[in-house]
């Protein structure tokens, strides 16, 4: 199956009502662990990469050292692979287009593109953001490869979960203005609030990706909002973890 194959039958997995669900890896172990229990596909979790290397999120892990990683998983693993790529390692369109040509060539067949000011405060305005996301799709083009791009949103993130409500009509403008700059999908992690998942699944074209952080929990609530795809970020990793250290400790104490 060619890379634009994968992006093709990746895409397709996303179904509103009846979601993708992504149990996010962090290296090609995990990645290959997930994909032994049935995933269909996979996803990181820029925290999870990052600090399974050491490292804090916000790309201060090196941008060589996560296409290594990326290159490591997507050669191990036989499902299509999504990378969490932050904020693309760049504001400026052409450094940003020549980052996207390096997660092209590991094999990539998505990423998550946030509008977070990486290492700053706020958001990207809309038509900065827009730029971006469109110089994304024009370098993917370029290559032959229709890269799923989930669009993310951190309104709901740098808010607190009172005031979410607020914010939703503008994370609808910017889910349709994302649509329109040539976003797959679109990302609204931090918000749990089922109608207002509900509302922005019904005003925004893409499908809409929602983030669950309990590994135990029953997704079928989240997955019934409308949303077409459900990721679990940097929650599996801790998961592992808290386990690994629960082990050590039956061991040592």
């Amino acid at each position: 199956m060619t890379q634009a194959d994968r992006a093709r039958t990746f895409a397709a997995l996303h179904h509103p009502g009846s979601p993708l669900v992504l149990y996010n890896c962090w290296d090609a172990s995990s990645g290959a662990a997930i994909a032994k229990g049935g995933a269909p596909a996979l996803a990181t979790g820029s925290w999870s990469v990052a600090a399974a290397q050491g490292y804090a999120d916000g790309e201060a892990l090196p941008l060589d050292t996560l296409l290594q990683i990326a290159t490591r998983i997507t050669a191990t693993c036989d499902v299509p692979v999504s990378l969490d790529f932050e904020g693309g390692y760049a504001v400026d369109t052409d450094a940003l287009r020549k980052n996207i040509a390096g997660v092209l060539a590991a094999g990539v067949i998505g990423i998550n593109f946030e509008d977070r000011v990486v290492q700053g405060e706020g958001l990207h305005d809309i038509n900065t953001q827009t730029a971006r996301i469109a110089a994304i799709r024009a370098e993917a083009d370029a290559h032959d490869v229709p890269l799923y791009i989930n669009a993310r949103t951190d309104l709901f993130l740098q808010s607190k979960p009172e005031d979410h409500g607020q914010h939703v009509e503008a994370a609808i403008t910017r889910g349709k203005a994302y649509a329109e700059a040539g976003a797959s999908g679109f990302f609204i992690p931090g918000l749990s609030d089922p109608e207002m998942i509900r509302t922005i699944c019904a005003a925004v074209s893409l499908p809409v990706n929602a983030m669950c952080l309990d590994v135990t929990a029953d997704v079928a609530p989240l997955a019934a909002t409308g949303v077409s795809r459900i990721s679990f970020g940097p929650a599996p990793y801790r998961a592992a973890m808290k386990a690994l250290t629960e082990q050590a400790e039956r061991l040592y104490q």
